[in-house]
């Protein structure tokens, strides 16, 4: 049987290609809506599937976004990159997803391999990005959106939270309680020194701790930010004998890996520990006792990346309040941390 191709279509449904063109690509071109029902009427019977690949290759663009994540098995990115699925899926896109394990070696991998593929732009988390992916962007000459992370160049476009007010505002209300002092889960030793968000969850602390007029001396400890690795932290800072009786995790994983410790330890959680957490993944609600976390709009935040990345002039003609589109943190009360709710 001889493929199907637009031509046939064109002539079933009276039209020209470039209107079955208009319809298949919704654009960019209007189709008046008696003949658009035609041309698709046409497609239906003959049975048309449109040739992505010649369509690519002619547009040089994919109808492919390409999303690098630093690890979707933790439950924040996981649940991030869904929102981003289902945001370029409203868009008539599909998303590649890459895996960068925190290796800057990997992100270059993946914004090499997915830039060879013409997707049609990046949604790019990162630690970085560093100068050898900074370089694989410029000479691709590609729609790059920084997604949780503050951009360090005014040229960026970019998505954030503000991590800063969330972290302050949590540790406000572990204040509140009436603790003396509250520590903080940080990052690792190569956790960047500016833009990253765990770095600003550590800060928001810090200008919290200061307002009160506390001292930060002694009280941030490092630890992944995987409950796994955390749980083993968290085992031999709560077993020692200046445990803090109030705990800020810069990650729901890392808070997830303290309560999980505490239960084994028999510390109780929050009458002897009160912890609170940052991100509001599905699983907060359900630990025991459920998690007082820090939240977002997570699935405004994707859209907001997946506009950015479609929409050509944004490069060129945004302002830097059209590039970096901050969203607020909202503090989510629940009982770790001493309340009833």
């Amino acid at each position: 049987m001889a493929k199907v191709t637009r031509d046939d279509v064109a002539r079933l449904a009276g039209t020209s290609t470039a209107v079955v063109s208009y319809v298949i690509n919704n654009g960019p071109r209007p189709v008046a809506p008696a003949t658009r029902e035609r041309v698709l009427a046409a497609i239906k019977e003959l049975g048309y599937r449109p040739d992505r690949v010649a369509q690519a290759m002619a547009s040089r663009r994919t109808d492919l976004i390409g999303l690098i994540v630093p690890d979707a098995r933790q439950p924040f990115f996981a649940e991030l990159a869904h929102a981003v699925e289902q945001a370029a899926a409203d868009r008539g896109k599909m998303v590649l997803v890459g895996n960068s394990d925190y290796l800057d070696e990997r992100e270059v991998h993946y914004l090499r391999a997915f830039l060879g593929m013409r997707v049609s732009g990046l949604i790019l988390i990162s630690q970085g990005p560093s100068e050898r992916a900074a370089a694989e962007i410029d000479a691709w000459d590609a729609r790059v959106v920084l997604l949780h992370r503050r951009p360090e160049a005014i040229d960026d476009v970019a998505v954030v939270l503000d991590d800063v007010g969330g972290a302050q505002m949590v540790t406000r209300h572990l204040l509140e309680h009436g603790h003396e002092h509250v520590a903080c889960l940080g990052g690792v030793e190569t956790t960047p020194a500016y833009g990253d968000p765990v770095t600003d969850h550590v800060e928001g602390w810090r200008r919290a701790m200061r307002e009160a007029g506390r001292s930060t001396e002694g009280l941030l400890f490092q630890a992944p930010y995987n409950r796994y690795d955390t749980y083993r932290v968290a085992l031999g800072l709560l077993s020692g004998p200046d445990r803090p009786s109030a705990l800020v995790c810069a990650t729901d994983d890392q808070a997830i890996g303290v309560l999980r410790a505490a239960r084994e330890l028999g510390v109780d959680v929050p009458g002897e520990l009160a912890v609170a957490g940052f991100d509001d993944v599905k699983e907060a609600g359900l630990t025991d006792p459920p998690l007082t976390t820090v939240g977002s709009d997570r699935e405004a935040m994707a859209r907001a990346a997946v506009d950015l990345v479609l929409d050509d002039g944004v490069r060129v003609t945004g302002s830097r309040r059209e590039r970096v589109r901050q969203f607020p943190a909202g503090l989510v009360v629940r009982r770790s941390c001493g309340c009833e709710g």
